[in-house]
């Protein structure tokens, strides 16, 4: 079996699509309907990747990433992340660094509405850098 990629986004029809795509592939796919949920799966299920959306109720993905830099999730801190978002790439890093103070630590940007062979692309190459694959 491929590797585990938790996907967390909001809107079910994304979440759907994201997990036909990459069980197709092989992969697989792990699902969370918010941030609260998609911090519990990933101590949970121990992801080797992570689809995070930006925008979502509860906790959005901005707040995940700022979560994630918190010394006591330091365990977590090696799962690559690709931010899923309909917010351009520059607009979402100033708005998390003017709001955290934080640089924004993600290892790639899909935006919607996603492509395929983008999205396999993204989660190939961020798995082989990680040595996943």
């Amino acid at each position: 079996m491929g590797a585990r990629i938790l996907v967390v986004d909001d809107d079910p029809e994304i979440l759907e699509a994201i997990e036909i795509i990459l069980q197709a592939s092989g992969y697989q796919v792990v699902t969370a309907k918010d941030g609260e949920e998609g911090l519990a799966k990933l101590k949970d299920e121990r992801p080797d990747l992570m689809i995070l959306d930006l925008l979502m109720p509860k906790m959005d993905g901005f707040e995940v990433c700022k979560q994630l830099k918190d010394p006591r999730m330091v365990k977590y801190a090696n799962v690559p992340i690709i931010v899923l978002t309909a917010v351009p790439e520059k607009a979402g890093q100033r708005r998390y660094e003017l709001e955290t103070g934080l640089r924004m630590d993600v290892d790639d940007y899909v935006e919607k509405p996603i492509e395929r062979s983008t999205l396999l692309e993204r989660v190939e190459k961020l798995l082989k850098k990680a040595g996943k694959v």
